[in-house]
């Protein structure tokens, strides 16, 4: 059997090795020239996956990386795994997806069977993409070629459980559809769980990152309020933690990261608007959130105003780019959010980051692409650690001069000038 797996990112790459080690022939296909050109020489470009086993993948002659999205007319089935991002004005982008469809439809077959990845509201995959499918290609979904979504369930670096492990939901433009589609997963993951339909798929990935989202505006709103009453939030979520039911702990930062909990949230509000529903609860959290850095902020100010100085003027360095501990995946990374507020108040910003060398372009953040991580040491007015790498914990703090504000409960080796935010 071969496949074709549309975006080889944080999603699609990891997919596709999968599938590849399970026997089946993967044609990965990116419009990124400079990802094909480095798969198909063994090398990988996300950190946390290695090279070696891209290279075992193109050694074993089932995966291929390619540009040329007509070479769909190979394969049985299409996989699509693009972002699905917000628009400046917070409504969902969906262009990614669709583009997908326009580009892959001249060259589908019959029986190809078309399973979109990527987080969205429920009726993109039965209604816009199988529309755009069908109009180009002149064929129709559940009589001439087969549709379905199952949303990605990735979560960047994590070793306790992998693409073979994580249990795959899947819904199905028609029985049949749900059909190939459970047959193909079947052949690369441990365990499928299929639902009644496309949208009950779609709705499933929203909610589950919307548990997150939250959750997440729970624990930040409960420690702006314990802080103000001399209690540590961190304490307060071990020790309810040691409840054997009814409690899952969750833990505060200075905003939200990632390509998802920062996004999926607002697919559903938008299309809730639809059906004349209003997501308070959702949109809350959502603010919550997206206020945190402005709190972070004025512990920052808090911690420099201590030392008799103001945040303009001053030196600030971030630790960590990324959105979350030990991966190089920067997407949504509230890091960007403090940098941006920070120098728009006056302050001189660095940062230092183990996993992301050097800032590359984004569509978000374009004027900061090629800055680079500096050494870390207490010649700064202030220090902002804003993601928990592992080896931040290996540097002693102890006799850092400079203030240390720390969002992530994460210093061990604590300097005098000690703050939590």
């Amino acid at each position: 059997m071969k496949i074709a797996i549309i975006g080889l990112g944080y999603v699609g790459l990891p997919l596709g090795l999968r599938f590849a080690e399970s026997g089946v022939e993967v044609l990965g296909l990116d419009v990124d020239a400079k990802k094909v050109d480095s798969l198909n020489a063994g090398r990988s470009y996300i950190k946390h996956i290695e090279s070696a086993t891209v290279k075992a993948a193109r050694e074993s002659g089932l995966f291929e990386a390619s540009t040329d999205f007509s070479r769909v007319a190979e394969v049985e089935a299409v996989l699509i795994c693009v972002p699905t991002p917000l628009s400046k004005y917070r409504e969902p982008d969906i262009s990614y997806v669709l583009k997908s469809g326009e580009a892959i439809a001249p060259h589908m077959k019959k029986g190809t069977l078309i399973v979109l990845e990527s987080t969205t509201y429920p009726g993109t995959t039965d209604t816009d993409l199988r529309e755009v499918l069908e109009k180009v290609s002149g064929l129709k979904a559940g009589i001439d070629f087969h549709l379905a979504f199952s949303p990605e369930r990735e979560d960047p670096g994590r070793k306790d459980h992998s693409v073979k492990t994580i249990p795959k939901v899947m819904g199905g433009y028609t029985e049949k559809c749900l059909e190939r589609c459970v047959e193909l997963y079947s052949k690369a993951l441990d365990k499928v769980h299929p639902v009644g339909s496309c949208r009950v798929a779609e709705a499933t990935k929203l909610t589950e990152n919307i548990f997150r989202s939250v959750n997440i505006a729970l624990v930040n709103e409960l420690k702006v309020v314990f802080h103000e009453m001399g209690i540590d939030v961190w304490d307060v979520i071990d020790a309810a933690a040691t409840k054997p039911f009814g409690y899952m702990p969750f833990y505060p930062g200075p905003g939200l990261g990632g390509h998802c909990i920062p996004i999926d949230p607002f697919y559903l509000t938008w299309k809730a608007r639809e059906y004349g529903q209003h997501t308070r609860f959702i949109e809350l959290a959502g603010e919550i959130n997206t206020n945190m850095p402005d709190y972070v902020i004025g512990r920052v100010a808090e911690a420099l105003n201590n030392d008799g100085k103001a945040i303009k003027g001053s030196r600030i360095l971030i630790l960590g780019l990324a959105y979350k501990p030990n991966v190089d995946d920067d997407r949504e990374s509230p890091s960007y959010v403090l940098m941006e507020k920070l120098e728009a108040r006056g302050a001189i910003v660095d940062y230092n980051d183990p996993y992301v060398p050097e800032i590359k372009l984004t569509r978000e953040h374009p004027h900061f692409a090629g800055r680079k991580s500096v050494e870390i040491s207490d010649e700064y007015d202030c220090i902002l650690l804003a993601t928990n790498h592992e080896a931040y914990k290996a540097v002693d703090f102890s006799g850092f001069r400079c203030p240390v504000v720390d969002t992530r409960n994460w210093i061990h080796d604590k300097p005098q000038k000690y703050l939590k935010a």
